[in-house]
């Protein structure tokens, strides 16, 4: 046995290195060392510290986001902001205002009761907080343009592709909140499949139809406030899929029972229904072709974030080679550039300022 003694005044501190290295080797993204200490330290996943470190960073807040402009094109009444410009934004609201909450619900009483490393906890916290505040940020556009509260919480039932959407992942998410005996390669892929919904098919791919919508509006000086927020929040998205797709890489890898090529198939099965399950969505939000926007090629951008997605977790891809229909949207929404594209100036939240105008140039 390895020690190191420490002598203080007349006491002697004895620390047991080999203990502490074994309780190193013990964290695990599962299954792992059991404990009321919150010890991060030493720290095993140094992504989840680091993503965490740069989720804090990125912290704003949705009333430092002005929403005059927002206000007085709502209330326009010139043929300046369209039937369906409104009702884009109220898709929008609708759906996330419920969306964010069923995330953050899925992070608290699933995912971070189930993992126990304590690093993970620490950004999967992180993570529902910014869920919080993006629910927040929709109470703020709700509460700025004078939507009646209830109409939203009426489309998030009563519009079908809506509830259909709900329903897909809140099903899943309540058959894990259970005592799961983790040690059963049934219950381990049950929580894989859970991150990978979560964070590939509902995050990484369902929410942004509606980002590209939403950004679309506000690449045509239309509702920049709302616009901004989004910016902030698929900013914050970008870190949860991410987040997630390590999650479940480092759980398959130790734990390689998961891995299974069935199992691989169901994922993609699970990727392929979310994709439906949008695309009736898409026709929903867009019954009818509005300026710069066309339902057949959201319809193409989801396939092709779809693919990046399972990609991204060692997948096969559903469409091969389908190509992204809007080379506008990839210095906002690209994943590949979205690191690039929020080290801008004009995506950094200010803390002791306003925030700053987005240029032309920028988009």
């Amino acid at each position: 046995m390895e020690v190191t003694e420490i002598k203080i005044g007349n006491k002697t501190f004895t620390l047991d290195k080999d203990k502490a290295e074994e309780a190193y080797r013990a964290k695990m993204i599962i299954n792992g060392r059991e404990t009321m200490f919150f010890n991060i330290l030493p720290l095993k996943y140094q992504w989840a510290y680091d993503l965490y470190k740069t989720m804090k960073a990125n912290h704003w807040e949705p009333e430092d986001v002005p929403m005059q402009k927002d206000v007085e094109q709502w209330r326009d009444t010139t043929d300046q902001i369209t039937d369906i410009d409104r009702w884009i934004i109220k898709m929008a609201i609708g759906y996330f205002s419920a969306a964010e909450g069923i995330v953050g619900d899925n992070i608290i009483h699933v995912v971070r009761e189930l993992v126990t490393a304590p690093e993970l906890k620490l950004a999967l916290g992180r993570h529902a907080h910014e869920e919080n505040i993006h629910a927040d940020s929709l109470v703020y556009m709700i509460s700025s343009l004078g939507i009646n509260p209830h109409e939203c919480e009426a489309m998030f039932t009563d519009v079908k592709t809506i509830d259909k959407k709900a329903q897909f992942v809140v099903r899943n998410s309540r058959g894990l909140r259970r005592d799961l005996d983790l040690t059963d390669t049934a219950n381990k892929q049950a929580l894989t499949k859970n991150i990978f919904l979560f964070g590939q098919v509902m995050e990484g791919t369902q929410f942004y139809g509606l980002f590209g919508m939403v950004l679309s509006l506000y690449r045509q000086s239309k509702f920049p406030g709302i616009g901004q927020m989004f910016r902030y929040t698929l900013r914050d998205e970008s870190n949860h899929i991410e987040l997630f797709r390590n999650l479940l890489m480092d759980l398959v890898e130790e734990n390689p029972d998961v891995w299974t090529a069935e199992f691989k198939e169901e994922l993609r099965a699970t990727m392929k229904e979310g994709i439906e399950l949008e695309k009736e969505f898409i026709r929903d939000c867009l019954p009818i072709n509005a300026l710069g926007l066309s339902p057949d090629e959201f319809e193409q951008y989801i396939d092709y974030i779809a693919d990046r997605r399972l990609e991204g977790c060692g997948l096969a891809t559903l469409n091969q080679g389908v190509q992204n229909p809007f080379p506008w949207l990839s210095e906002m929404m690209d994943i590949k550039k979205e690191a690039n594209f929020f080290e801008q100036r004009v995506t950094e939240y200010q803390k002791a300022s306003a925030l700053d105008a987005v240029d032309d140039d920028d988009l």
